[in-house]
């Protein structure tokens, strides 16, 4: 099978307890799970809903700033910020608002107002949205098309660990929405594919593209 994000070959895997088919890129490192494991919108809103997402949690919050105080001192301040792929919680876009973005949300399930698509942005935000996509070089490139020519997107999700052995222990995988792991070559990659730069790269789960 070829990598859907840089058409290279991959090899296949076999995770034996639950019978899960992966493929690996040779080239560009992304793992994703063969298609027949992928989960319909139902199926993924079942799980999303498990999830306390408490906006008043402190936790909750600081798991957000730890984000933006990583991305921000990169972008501009100001302007008009989209938080794409938000789920049910307007958290992070409040906190976008916070601190001094004009801030629209769209998620396909929980809200789905396609209105940002005639708007162009110039901070794009997108926290543990990646992992669940087929297509994620296409959903890039969606994004890209909405930046203000100066625009940054600011990604998060987990990076895969460093060996086989260590991603089949790895408990991130393991939630049956997650379809697709990437290292930080992978965004490297569609960047250059996209014409977007990587502009910073913290090692563990964020990434911001310009």
């Amino acid at each position: 099978m070829k990598c859907p994000i840089c058409t290279s070959d991959t090899t296949a895997f076999v995770d034996q307890k639950p019978r899960i088919t992966y493929h690996s890129c040779l080239s560009c490192g992304y793992i994703f799970k063969s298609p027949e494991h992928h989960h319909d919108f139902p199926a993924q809103k079942a799980r999303y809903d498990l999830h306390e997402n408490d906006p008043d949690d402190p936790g909750y919050r600081a798991y957000f700033q730890r984000f933006l105080d990583y991305v921000l001192p990169m972008v501009p301040v100001g302007g008009r910020a989209l938080d794409f792929g938000c789920g049910a919680s307007d958290l992070l876009a409040s906190m976008l608002t916070e601190a001094g973005y004009t801030t629209d949300r769209y998620d396909p399930i929980y809200h789905p107002d396609s209105a940002y698509v005639s708007q162009s942005y110039d901070l794009i935000v997108s926290t543990e949205v990646f992992e669940h996509l087929d297509d994620p070089l296409t959903t890039l490139r969606h994004l890209r098309d909405r930046l203000t020519p100066t625009g940054y997107i600011a990604l998060q999700t987990q990076f895969l660990p460093d060996t086989r052995e260590a991603f089949l222990d790895w408990y991130y995988r393991l939630d049956p929405t997650h379809i697709g792991f990437f290292t930080p070559r992978t965004f490297a990659v569609m960047g250059k594919l996209l014409g977007l730069r990587v502009v910073g790269e913290e090692g563990v789960n964020k990434v911001v593209m310009a």
